[in-house]
């Protein structure tokens, strides 16, 4: 099998000094000229000797999972076989794929890098890590792998198209993380979802009272009847719905931190909607932009769990203002009971909050709202900087501008009723899972 054979770089730096040294002689020995272009013609079969003799490539191949996670490194791996001995260095390859792979390490889609020996006698490996930034199915385009002669002065290239797609999920790796897997195997959520006595609405049974018990749980009437004091031991609320809603506008899609906010809530409401599968509740996902996107139905166990990963996974990116008015309205006609509704929104100007405010005024008759929104880290840092000149300065003050307005709207929807959670992206998982916990405790979702 025979490739291509092209000039190295230690070829074209001869080359380029080859020039000035044949001015040289041709100005001081104008009847030596013809050395320069018999140095060249010698330089030039050196090259296609060199390239002749390179090893062999008997083979290679790429090695690229089937799957990865937004936000989380993937490796892809290129193993190359030889026959015969290569120089000049290592040999070299590079790989073309979706830019959303490379994230902003690999801005343009491609990685190369150096093949190295492996303890397999004549087999190179060499590999290149990247984190994927946004979600979808992201495909690999092409491969090439070049390798100098034992000169360095010739080197051979092989270029294949590749036949390979990668499906980008969200990040589940809080989902992962022992602490919370600790968690849930505590005295509230096992892995087979006990029963939290003392707490909740529900009744569960009687129980003798005992000094240090509430005394709003003490049963008068059973108490007369027994001559005893008696208390109520209650059952937390369980088989309460659980909608997690995303706003998939365009200030959802902004990136904090390295991904898009719409990620990070996708991440957070998944960990959350874990918990919830876990003590029994049922949960569902919807998404809107200009018009609903995703409606799920409620899934009530946790088997159901990769269901809702999937529908998630499928939310996509847009540049474009969300209808609060249709897609909360959308949302309110297909609950019918009260629900627990989650929201994951944004807003950048005043204008964008009325709307938002005024459609989720209408759900607060009927509903439980939890509104979530990730703390701005870059409008906290311009706010605090030192404005060290006129134009931090101005910076500084937009910045406080936006962030009292951002203050006023979610001051307006508190006074709805509405409850609101803001947290920095990696703490906004375990505090959206605190407070659904607190609020199931209390018995205010049914």
């Amino acid at each position: 099998m025979t490739f291509p054979i092209f000039p190295t770089t230690r070829a074209a730096w001869l080359i380029a000094l080859a020039a000035p040294i044949a001015v040289v002689i041709a100005a001081a020995r104008p009847d030596a000229w013809v050395i320069a272009p018999a140095a060249g013609a010698a330089l030039l079969v050196l090259i296609l000797l060199d390239g002749l003799v390179a090893g062999r490539l008997q083979d290679w191949q790429i090695i690229a999972p089937a799957d990865c996670e937004v936000g989380e490194p993937l490796t892809l791996s290129i193993l190359a076989e030889f026959r015969g001995r290569t120089g000049g260095g290592p040999p070299h390859a590079a790989i073309q794929f979706d830019p959303r792979l490379g994230g902003p390490d690999f801005p343009g889609g491609r990685a190369e890098f150096a093949l190295t020996d492996r303890p397999d006698r004549n087999v190179r490996q060499g590999y290149a890590t990247l984190t994927p930034d946004r979600r979808g199915t992201a495909p690999l385009g092409a491969m090439w792998l070049r390798w100098a002669g034992p000169l360095g002065l010739g080197a051979r290239q092989k270029m294949q198209e590749i036949d390979h797609d990668l499906r980008i999920w969200p990040d589940l790796s809080p989902i992962r993380s022992p602490d919370l897997q600790a968690f849930l195997r505590d005295a509230q959520f096992g892995l087979i979802a006990r029963r939290i006595r003392g707490e909740g609405t529900q009744f569960e049974a009687l129980s003798e009272y005992e000094p240090g018990m509430d005394r709003r749980r003490i049963d008068w009437k059973a108490s007369a009847r027994h001559t005893r004091l008696y208390a109520r031991e209650n059952e937390s609320e369980r088989n309460n719905q659980i909608v997690f809603a995303f706003d998939l506008g365009q200030a959802m899609c902004e990136p904090v931190d390295g991904l898009p906010r719409i990620d990070r809530a996708v991440t957070a409401a998944l960990t959350a909607a874990y918990v919830a599968l876990k003590g029994g509740d049922r949960v569902s996902l919807f998404g809107f932009a200009r018009r609903p996107e995703l409606a799920t139905p409620f899934f009530s166990d946790a088997r159901a769990f990769p269901r809702l990963q999937s529908a998630a996974a499928s939310l996509d990116y847009h540049s474009e203002e969300p209808n609060f008015t249709l897609g909360l309205a959308t949302l309110t006609a297909r609950l019918q009971r009260r629900s627990m509704i989650i929201l994951f929104s944004d807003f950048t100007d005043p204008t964008g909050a009325e709307l938002m405010i005024e459609s989720v005024s209408r759900l607060v008759n009927k509903h439980l709202v939890l509104i979530v929104t990730i703390e701005d880290s870059e409008l906290t840092q311009l706010r605090e900087a030192e404005p060290a000149s006129i134009d931090a300065l101005a910076m500084a003050v937009t910045a406080d501008t936006l962030a009292r307005q951002r203050a006023l709207v979610l001051g307006r929807l508190r006074q709805l009723g509405v409850d609101i959670l803001e947290a920095p992206w990696d703490k906004i998982g375990y505090r959206l899972i605190d407070r659904y916990l607190d609020i199931k405790r209390a018995g205010t979702i049914g």
